[in-house]
């Protein structure tokens, strides 16, 4: 059995695992992005994304082992059948264990004002529409790196300026 560090499934909250169960008859495609709404800063510095994503999404990540784990997980968790065993062998057998998501992103250490996109995330297989909400506490772990990029550069800021004075101070 693979270790659940290494399962996608099983690397969510634990409420999403029903949300296939959710969607409206007919949905194909769910298009999400991702915003800092605001905060101390100003601005954002994006950073943290291309770890994540080749981490937990790059490759075969699903596999039939992984689901097999995931599905006795959760049965376990939730006392009833509420786990997309369909969905996920799907995507085994349809794209090889490959996520059929599409990310899009600004530049990792662009320096974005806040209410803009900083990524979208999009489903490319209409049959997965459920995948990408699913995603989400994953990719949410961006915020932990760009919080650190983002305040680190408001600190050099601070830094540089109380530099620039005490230099304005000695030399004159």
């Amino acid at each position: 059995m693979s270790r659940v560090e290494d399962n996608l499934m099983l690397a969510t909250d634990s409420y999403k695992v029903t949300h296939h169960m959710q969607y409206p008859p007919g949905t194909t495609i769910v298009y999400s992005y991702f915003e800092s709404r605001g905060g101390k800063f100003p601005s954002t510095v994006f950073y943290g994304l291309q770890y994540i994503i080749k981490r937990w999404m790059v490759g075969q990540v699903v596999t039939e082992e992984k689901i097999a784990e995931a599905k006795e997980y959760y049965s376990g968790h939730f006392n009833a059948d509420l786990f997309n065993e369909a969905g996920w062998r799907y995507i085994v057998e349809k794209h090889g264990g490959r996520l059929p998501v599409r990310i899009k992103a600004v530049p990792e250490g662009m320096v974005v004002p806040y209410k803009n996109v900083l990524f979208t995330v999009e489903n490319t297989d209409p049959e997965c529409y459920w995948l990408t909400n699913i995603l989400e506490t994953l990719l949410v772990q961006v915020w932990y790196p760009t919080t650190v990029a983002t305040s680190s550069r408001a600190q050099k800021e601070i830094i540089a300026k109380v530099f620039q004075f005490l230099w304005h101070c000695v030399i004159g």
